[in-house]
């Protein structure tokens, strides 16, 4: 249902990027401020991907391919094609490469649980091992709460993932979004699922592995034909391929859009414009591989992955549900959430995760009230225009100066 609703809200914004919603509700400092930590949140984005694929071709080749090799040798494959074709050559291959993704989320289970002997022997080599295996919760690591606030943390923060109003923008009918974002989201659910078991299985053949994020690739050489290991690869690449072209497209776009063009050229060709983006993308590339190599593991980077984006999420949906919220909240808000945010990450607070998420949500939330009832209200007619916009399908087409947006 959140989906559901909220792709017609993001439709209705009537943006471009993200930083677009942050200018017509807020005012351009706001916007650049989402900019900058937008490009930061897709360079750590594209800096995961790679993390966890290449931890996985470790694995597979026993360290013949070295994940440094890995890394580089994938990036380079969607820097060529993405600057190459850009938004249109990442739709296009993302086609592809999702059904890649959907073989790689499924081809393991059948030769694993024919090994194992089903879901018999699976809950029989489990048996010594934790008894909360199969339970939706783990005590003392994720209980009822932290599943509470990882999808409390999930819903503030889905809105300000860069890449994912453009999605909901693309379609050419409110329904066409609603389906889309819907079902597409349902389909990643369903491969959530045959990861889940892959997992299980990993630790049922695979007991004493020392290395977490090798599981998947340990598995992989333990049961798949060699054919079969190279099908899985492939997938592994496109499924990367289909993240990241698609990260780095956006990331350009947004500091092509809302910040070069705002305080360097704003009057050029489009050509200026796509030879900046393109430039742009080997930077924001360069940032995604400084994060992949940093990162210590992929649980740490997808718990980064989750906090980031939060801190902007407050102002979002302050200026969706509040006419009161201005410029200035956001900017305590960001504040006060950042700093919570740092002081945990940087141990001057020792708080689990769901803890933390609840500070920094918190802090935000306070920060935003605050501020917007201690400064004084945005203009009126500005604030008319953009819920009456927020209130109107798109039915058809319409014809907006995107460059005054």
């Amino acid at each position: 249902p959140f989906d559901w609703v909220m792709s017609a809200i993001w439709r209705r914004l009537r943006i471009v990027t993200t930083a677009d919603y942050f200018k017509n509700r807020y005012n351009q400092s706001v916007a650049t401020l989402y900019a900058c930590l937008a490009i930061v949140i897709l360079m750590q984005n594209i800096g995961t991907m790679l993390l966890g694929s290449g931890r996985v071709f470790v694995a597979v080749t026993d360290g013949q391919i070295p994940f440094a090799v890995s890394v580089i040798g994938m990036t380079v494959l969607f820097v060529v094609y993405g600057i190459a074709g850009g938004f249109v050559a990442a739709a296009i291959t993302d086609v592809l490469q999702g059904v890649l993704t959907i073989i790689l989320s499924f081809l393991i289970l059948p030769f694993a649980f024919s090994i194992i002997g089903g879901f018999s022997g699976l809950h029989e080599k489990l048996a010594g091992a934790e008894n909360d295996l199969f339970s939706l919760v783990a005590p003392g690591e994720i209980t009822v709460f932290f599943i509470f606030m990882a999808t409390l943390n999930g819903i503030i923060n889905i809105s300000v993932q860069p890449h994912q109003i453009p999605i909901a923008v693309a379609c050419k009918t409110e329904m066409e979004s609603r389906v889309g974002v819907t079902y597409g989201i349902f389909i990643k659910r369903i491969c959530t699922v045959a990861w889940a078991f892959t997992g299980l299985c990993a630790i049922a053949l695979l007991p004493k592995l020392d290395n977490p994020d090798h599981a998947f690739g340990e598995i992989v050489k333990l049961v798949l034909p060699v054919g079969l290991v190279g099908l899985l690869l492939a997938s592994v690449i496109a499924a990367v391929q289909s993240s990241c072209d698609a990260l780095m497209v956006t990331a350009s776009g947004i500091f092509t859009r809302n910040i070069y063009r705002v305080y360097f050229e704003k009057n050029k060709t489009d050509k200026h414009y796509l030879f900046v983006g393109r430039l742009s993308s080997f930077f924001i590339v360069a940032g995604g591989l400084l994060f992949a190599f940093l990162m210590p593991n992929v649980i740490a980077a997808l718990e980064l992955f989750w906090k980031i984006p939060a801190l902007m999420g407050i102002p979002f949906w302050m200026g969706i549900v509040w006419r009161r919220a201005n410029p200035a909240s956001v900017w305590v808000s960001f504040i006060a959430a950042t700093s919570v945010f740092l002081s945990c990450e940087l141990g001057l607070f020792k708080l689990s995760l769901p803890w933390e998420m609840v500070a920094y949500l918190t802090a935000g939330l306070i920060g935003a009230i605050v501020g917007g009832l201690t400064t004084k209200p945005q203009q009126k007619e500005q604030l008319d225009l953009f819920y009456k916009n927020l209130n109107t399908p798109v039915d058809k087409i319409e014809y907006l100066e995107t460059d005054n947006m």
